[in-house]
């Protein structure tokens, strides 16, 4: 399966998802979730976990961590009482060193695991893509329907909107963002280094102001800035087209954060798209290096 044959099914594989899903039951299973939680994922999946934490943490008022799977070898998980680890397949060693602990594990998956609560949500179609796409966005969007209470509205809403962009052949981009909008630049950063389209370089907006410009001064780098119509993100529009001959600026579109990196996220995989077309590369069908799947595979200590 070719890129374009897997973005041309997005929509129809989170749709049929949603429709086949119990969402009760998760409804359920996340609505008792009060206490601090760990949520893990890795690669496309950290997406996915760094949305869900968000959306526990607004809706649930609960603490919420996202982490990588490594990191519950070394952070102090005494303060938390629950992890949730996100997998698409729900059979790797990220999975197997989230649960290994004391914590009240959950997994949210395509598939299910003993021993533990199942977070699970159906898809028949599975998606055969080196860059996560549908298998991105399909958790995403279960999460967002427990945030809104089972409205998809805007979901149908969201994934009809045809964006489009014209990138040029440039390596590096700059990606000013912040905590509003890390969710999308987390799966810009992930795509692109995954698949080599491009050199992602993320920069905290307050951040930037501190001597960041430094980097595009004296290198000939594109500019992406998550535009939430902040006095900041005015300024960086104005003085920023100074120096940067190309700037891709994601606005705002909604008011609800929770809503809006959703929406971020779904078309930023579409500018990702865009950048590997100009390129004549295929996120689905990765040149990658042979090292790869020996360490996609590694079981050892980490």
């Amino acid at each position: 399966m070719d890129m374009n044959y897997n973005f041309d099914k997005m929509n129809e594989r989170i749709i049929d998802s949603l429709n086949k899903t119990d969402l009760i039951d998760i409804k359920e299973k996340l609505k008792k979730i009060k206490s601090p939680t760990l949520v893990s994922g890795v690669g496309g999946s950290y997406v996915v976990a760094k949305y869900l934490a968000k959306v526990l943490e607004r809706k649930n008022n609960t603490i919420t961590d996202a982490v990588t799977s490594r990191d519950f070898l070394y952070k102090n998980i005494l303060n938390y009482k629950n992890v949730i680890c996100c997998s698409y397949s729900g059979n790797n060693l990220g999975v197997d060193i989230s649960f290994n602990n004391d914590l009240n594990k959950y997994l949210f998956s395509r598939n299910m695991k003993d021993g533990i609560i199942n977070i699970n949500y159906r898809v028949d179609d599975i998606e055969k893509s080196f860059i996560s796409l549908s298998s991105t966005m399909i958790p995403m969007t279960i999460a967002l329907n427990y945030y809104l209470d089972g409205n998809i509205d805007i979901v149908n809403e969201i994934i009809n909107d045809n964006i489009r962009f014209n990138p040029n052949d440039k390596n590096i981009y700059e990606i000013i963002t912040g905590y509003d909008t890390i969710v999308p630049s987390i799966f810009l950063d992930s795509t692109m280094v995954e698949s080599g389209i491009a050199i992602p370089i993320l920069h905290d907006k307050y951040d930037f102001c501190h001597g960041r410009s430094t980097l595009g001064y004296n290198n000939d780098t594109n500019m992406i800035l998550f535009n939430s119509k902040k006095q900041l993100d005015e300024l960086f529009i104005k003085e920023l087209a100074k120096y940067y001959k190309d700037m891709i600026i994601f606005d705002k579109k909604y008011d609800d954060d929770i809503i809006n990196e959703y929406y971020l996220t779904y078309i930023s995989m579409y500018l990702c798209k865009d950048i590997a077309m100009k390129k004549n590369k295929d996120l689905s069908n990765v040149d990658y290096c042979s090292i790869v799947k020996k360490l996609y595979k590694y079981k050892g200590e980490v």
